[in-house]
């Protein structure tokens, strides 16, 4: 009698167990669907802005040198000098028809010191010792506009103007960007002098030389920059870049 009450009572016990075990009971998680399906999540790339409309203020020197590699030194040798004026360098370009004939575009952190800076004799003897040749030529810009997105070509033209008011030409000049992307000109950055907004500069990269050369001597842009407000022929300065900081 004792050994049949001691059976069912290991019996009882047991059942329980054989019922969890062999998934009977219910009690184990079962894998969810979503926790074995591969995750097929997309993550959105928010693409990177390029273009900058919070004004700029540049000074841009342009001069001859005798020897473009010793000038070169001679200028990265001198950048703390700059820098004590509140100057940063921001690129070097080299003229297409003459390679002696240098661009030097900086960013400055107060237009006045910058005047200043340009009139201090310590820069004309720096720029002597460098072997600048002649007389350099300053000007003093607010960039309204810049586009700093990487393209294959490091061919610019830096045009100058003067316009009747900078809105209207504003506004139509950037009615022409795809005539101008047509015809191999890019925008990269354009504002005015310091003291005189109708006073434009523009600097565009050439993609294609030949559609732009056709195209600065077009019918169609004297049209548009006549409809635009443009007083007088512009000044062009073409150069390759040859140094960004």
């Amino acid at each position: 009698m004792k050994h049949t009450r001691l059976a069912c009572m290991l019996l009882y016990v047991a059942m329980p167990f054989f019922f969890t075990s062999c998934g009977g009971g219910g009690s184990e998680k079962q894998p969810s669907a979503d926790s074995t399906a591969a995750d097929t999540t997309k993550v959105a790339v928010t693409p990177k802005v390029t273009t900058i409309t919070t004004p700029q203020s540049m000074m841009v020197a342009t001069h001859k040198v005798s020897n473009f590699a010793k000038w070169m030194t001679s200028y990265d040798a001198h950048d703390s000098f700059r820098l004590g004026n509140g100057i940063h360098s921001y690129v070097i370009g080299r003229g297409m028809k003459d390679s002696n004939t240098v661009l030097v575009a900086v960013k400055v952190d107060d237009m006045a010191k910058a005047k200043a800076f340009a009139k201090d004799p310590s820069l004309k003897q720096a720029m002597q010792k460098g072997g600048v040749v002649g007389a350099p030529s300053f000007s003093f810009v607010t960039i309204m506009f810049q586009d700093t997105a990487d393209i294959p070509s490091d061919l610019r033209s830096r045009t100058t103007f003067t316009v009747k008011d900078w809105n209207a030409w504003q506004k139509a000049f950037q009615e022409g960007e795809q005539e101008r992307k047509d015809n191999g000109i890019t925008v990269r950055a354009f504002g005015h002098d310091a003291d005189d907004d109708k006073k434009v500069v523009l600097v565009t990269a050439i993609m294609d030389t030949t559609k732009a050369y056709a195209y600065w001597k077009s019918d169609m842009l004297k049209q548009r920059r006549a409809a635009s407000g443009v007083v007088g022929e512009p000044q062009r300065f073409v150069y390759r870049v040859v140094k960004r900081y």
